[in-house]
């Protein structure tokens, strides 16, 4: 299986909720002491994309593998669109609409 990148997008209770209604609630991992965190998978191609799109973000290589410091207009975007199309896999969408 390929890599993948997550884009970590924490949960509050206000997602938590969203979630539930959308049948993702048990997408969401525990990451620290209860908090929540949903993981949006990226290729590496998608994570090139998206590091290009936002220069302010950055990518984890040493310990997460992660894509951090997007701004959080960012994250809820990504995170409606998880819940809009009730699945992880929407970065392919979300990059295409940056680019319009």
């Amino acid at each position: 299986m390929a890599d993948t990148f997550p884009i970590n997008i924490w949960i509050n209770e206000e997602r938590l909720d969203k979630l539930q209604k959308a049948g993702l609630a048990d997408i969401a991992i525990e990451m620290l002491a209860g908090l929540k965190v949903l993981p949006v998978p990226n290729t590496e191609k998608q994570k090139d994309e998206v590091l290009k799109l936002f220069p302010m973000a950055k990518f984890d290589s040493a310990t997460t593998k992660s894509i951090e410091l997007l701004p959080r207009a960012v994250k809820d975007q990504i995170f409606d669109l998880v819940v809009k199309k009730k699945s992880l896999e929407v970065m392919d969408e979300f990059i295409t609409a940056q680019k319009k």
